[in-house]
């Protein structure tokens, strides 16, 4: 799956405007543009990190959930 710079836009806008990640713009051609995490944005950084440990500890049961959902 690829995502398209217009999606990547759209997503990076919005997480900006809901206050999750901070954009700088480095007046320099061509321009260098630069994203961090804001304080709230941290906020996130371990709830990301548990969702990450439960979806490699259900690898194989989604996988499971997969190929029998596809051969209905």
């Amino acid at each position: 799956m690829s995502l398209s710079t217009k999606m990547l836009t759209q997503t990076l806008r919005a997480m900006e405007r809901n206050g999750l990640i901070q954009r700088v713009v480095h007046p320099v051609v061509p321009p260098i543009v630069e994203y961090s995490l804001t304080q709230l944005g941290q906020t996130l950084v371990e709830p990301v990190h548990m969702l990450q440990n439960w979806a490699y500890e259900h690898l194989q049961e989604v996988s499971q959930a997969r190929m029998a959902y596809d051969q209905e």
